[in-house]
């Protein structure tokens, strides 16, 4: 018998999203203009450096918190972790694509929750100018309100984040297609261990930097050419 959440969970976390998703590199096109990033190994090791220092201690992190304040219904905390992902997230197109992504998931699953006291709120604090509404906090807020599984959520999460990255790298390094589906099959065990470790985070850890990472974003605003909004 096939599981009522799936389809839900598949519309949340589909990558083809008409978000703005494929407009960003998230910084990997410094990495691959640097020559940091050149081939098959070096775009793999960069995902997993990606989903396992800087994913996990942060937007997967967040987007677990913000599951569990939907289901308690607290807006504040919400808001609070809201606040704290804008804080941590230095780079500026980083920030922003974060924030632009995060809205337009918004847009488009708020049109399905409006009796939703939570989604109510949140369209409140939105036209008030309270809150950024970054992508991780939208994402897990949405995943609660559609009673989608926390394990399922973030195990989806984390694998929209790697096809997102593979997909760059394909057309960035480039790769050969069946390289860029190489990479993403060998990724499947580490996307369920950093599911499951993700659901019991260290909030102590939440926020850890990854200083390479910020830095090849920032570096990206000021690049000779750019294909990619961030």
């Amino acid at each position: 018998m096939l599981e009522a959440f799936l389809g839900r969970l598949l519309h949340l976390a589909d990558p083809t999203l008409p978000i703005g998703g494929y407009t960003h590199s998230n910084g990997l096109e410094t990495y691959v203009q640097q020559g940091l990033v050149s081939d098959k190994e070096s775009a793999d090791q960069y995902v997993r450096h990606n989903l396992w220092y800087n994913l996990k201690y942060n937007d997967a992190a967040l987007m677990k918190l913000a599951y569990d304040a939907t289901v308690l219904h607290d807006i504040t905390t919400l808001r609070e972790l809201d606040q704290e992902c804008n804080a941590l997230k230095a780079p500026r197109e980083i920030r922003q694509a974060s924030q632009k992504l995060g809205l337009r998931l918004y847009k488009i699953f708020s049109r399905y929750q409006q009796t939703h006291p939570l989604v109510t709120a949140w369209e409140t604090c939105i036209q008030q100018k309270e809150v950024y509404s970054h992508y991780c906090i939208m994402y897990g807020l949405f995943a609660a309100v559609m009673q989608i599984p926390l394990v399922e959520a973030m195990q989806a999460y984390y694998y929209n984040a790697a096809i997102g990255m593979v997909t760059n790298a394909v057309k960035l390094v480039p790769l050969g297609q069946l390289d860029g589906q190489d990479i993403l099959y060998y990724l499947h065990e580490d996307l369920v261990q950093l599911s499951e470790e993700s659901l019991n985070m260290d909030r102590n850890l939440i926020g850890l930097c990854t200083i390479g990472f910020d830095i090849r974003c920032m570096q990206h605003e000021r690049l000779y050419s750019r294909l990619y909004l961030s």
